[in-house]
């Protein structure tokens, strides 16, 4: 039996970190980022549109953060959307996950069974 991301209930690193990656990772560059979704933040760095600036929600994200959430992109997310993982996801802790959830009144995940579908 598969687990279910704790990921698509939660959505808070979307609407709380600032989500920035070297622009060739856009369309215009080779990449699979659109570029109609990334403003341009230095010479060599673009954020994806709505995580520039406080307060903070990527506008890709669909839902309500902490209830049920998805990406618009999600086959062309950036490196770092790739990169960043739910706490405990592959057996690790992910400070930055439960500072998200703590952001949103969200209890920080816990470490679960493989074997369980318990996040």
């Amino acid at each position: 039996m598969s687990k279910t991301s704790p990921c698509m209930s939660c959505g808070a690193c979307c609407a709380h970190f600032r989500v920035s990656f070297f622009w060739g990772e856009c369309a215009s560059s080779g990449g699979c980022v659109p570029d109609e979704v990334v403003v341009q933040i230095s010479p060599s760095r673009v954020a994806m549109i709505g995580t520039d600036a406080k307060p903070v929600r990527c506008m890709s994200l669909a839902g309500e953060v902490g209830k049920g959430v998805s990406c618009n992109m999600y086959a062309q997310r950036s490196s770092t959307c790739r990169e960043f993982e739910a706490s405990w996801e592959n057996g690790e802790h992910n400070p930055s996950c439960d500072d998200a959830r703590a952001a949103y009144g969200l209890p920080p995940l816990q470490p679960y069974d493989e074997g369980s579908n318990a996040a």
